[in-house]
């Protein structure tokens, strides 16, 4: 069974909107557990345009008090890296996000970037922090990320998306199914994300394996369209089947 962790950042956004703690991330977070999500996931950046910092403790403190996972996400700065060391969230998801990036992009070149990956993982994993790296499917060296000391890597799915339905879809899918495979022969566990939503998740969840999938921005729409109690169920049911 995949596990599926909600991906708060757009609800954080919305706060920061307005000044004040409206809507209040750690109520939306709590529902989300109540309906069933196996954790959730934070990704604040430099600016703390959405997701801050302080964020991070308070959303831990819930994730233990329902015995859930917390997966922050992130560059390996610094600051970052004091933040989660703090917190000691079940996961840390590193990520190559330069600062006022938009959004996450790409992946890792794990072996260009060794140097700056090995410590940081270390110092987690020193803490009991699982680390993944983000990757693309088709980089071609993921036994790197096992030398660099991560548990597991996430596909960054952007691409099986823009993808899916298209004459492309079964070739980029296979491309996915075929970096799955590679990973976990090298005893990496899978997770997955970006632009995963309620059409596309039961086809990207044919590849077997895939340990977690985390889903923000189109979660959050759907939820606005449909309702949370809906969409959490439907997203369950995928997960699940």
């Amino acid at each position: 069974m995949t596990q599926l962790s909600v991906n708060v950042n757009k609800i954080a956004l919305l706060r920061n909107s307005r000044g004040r703690n409206f809507p209040d991330l750690l109520a939306f977070s709590a529902r989300f557990l109540d309906l069933g999500a196996a954790g959730i996931t934070l990704h604040p950046r430099p600016d703390q345009r959405h997701a801050r910092y302080d964020d991070v403790a308070a959303l831990q403190r819930l994730c233990a008090e329902r015995g859930r996972e917390l997966n922050v996400e992130g560059y390996p700065a610094a600051e970052f890296l004091e933040v989660v060391k703090s917190a000691r969230p079940a996961q840390c998801t590193l990520v190559p996000d330069m600062p006022g990036q938009l959004t996450s992009d790409h992946g890792w070149d794990i072996e260009r970037h060794a140097a700056l990956l090995r410590p940081a993982i270390a110092q987690l994993n020193d803490l009991g922090i699982r680390v993944s790296l983000f990757v693309d499917a088709g980089y071609p060296a993921l036994e790197w990320a096992r030398e660099v000391g991560a548990a597991r890597v996430e596909l960054y799915t952007e691409r099986f998306a823009e993808s899916h339905g298209g004459a492309q879809a079964d070739a980029v899918f296979g491309t996915y199914r075929q970096a799955a495979r590679r990973a976990q022969a090298l005893g990496l566990g899978v997770n997955a994300g970006h632009d995963l939503d309620l059409h596309n998740l039961a086809r990207f969840l044919d590849i077997p394996g895939i340990l977690e999938v985390s889903i923000g921005h189109a979660l959050v729409v759907e939820c606005l369209e449909l309702g949370m109690d809906t969409v959490l169920g439907r997203y369950l049911e995928i997960c699940q089947s």
